[in-house]
């Protein structure tokens, strides 16, 4: 588990795949996110080949939790090849959003990818309304490269993204994370 002041990140089990699952499926609540709706036996299949791209080498999910252990949100990163870079994204109740939550998520797993992966960039996209994504990230150091027009199509229309960026010369030590990973 990754530690956080008050969120904590685990690995995903399949008794979230429900929870994620119902997440990924709520159109109101992806406002910004092009919504693939998905079955639970998709998921699940998923779930137990998480590397379903030939361009992506390892992906993992995590559960965001509150310290109770309340599940509010999901994180996902993945390391894309041959650049060896790792990409990341997440996704937030409604209910916990604008609490600080998800910064803190993104900051322990900023912090968790430097300190276990030799990558020198972690990297994220928005569409270029998400105000708050684009908050958490700048909250979290990543800074913003620019506008990737017509990336993501949502509700029938095209729309333009945000590329950021954190490099590991920018990140220099742990933030957040208070422990690493425990099996």
């Amino acid at each position: 588990m990754l530690e956080g002041r008050n969120v904590n990140l685990r690995l995903m089990e399949k008794d979230d795949v429900d929870f994620v699952v119902q997440l990924r499926n709520d159109i109101d609540s992806n406002a910004y996110v092009s919504v693939k709706q998905i079955s639970k036996t998709e998921a699940m299949k998923e779930f137990d080949n998480p590397t379903p791209l030939a361009l992506i080498t390892e992906r993992t999910c995590f559960i965001i939790e509150k310290k109770d252990g309340t599940r509010i949100g999901y994180m996902v990163h993945w390391i894309v090849q041959p650049s060896k870079h790792v990409e990341i994204g997440y996704s937030m109740l409604p209910s916990e959003r604008g609490k600080g939550y998800c910064s803190e998520a993104v900051q322990i797993m900023v912090d968790y990818l430097f300190l276990s992966k030799d990558i020198v960039r972690i990297q994220a996209g928005t569409d270029v309304r998400n105000k708050a994504s684009q908050k958490v990230l700048e909250n979290t150091g990543f800074v913003k490269e620019g506008i990737v027009r017509k990336s993501a199509f949502n509700k029938g229309e095209w729309f333009d993204g945000c590329i950021y960026s954190t490099l590991r010369e920018e990140w220099k030590k742990p933030r957040i994370l208070t422990k690493k990973l425990t099996h």
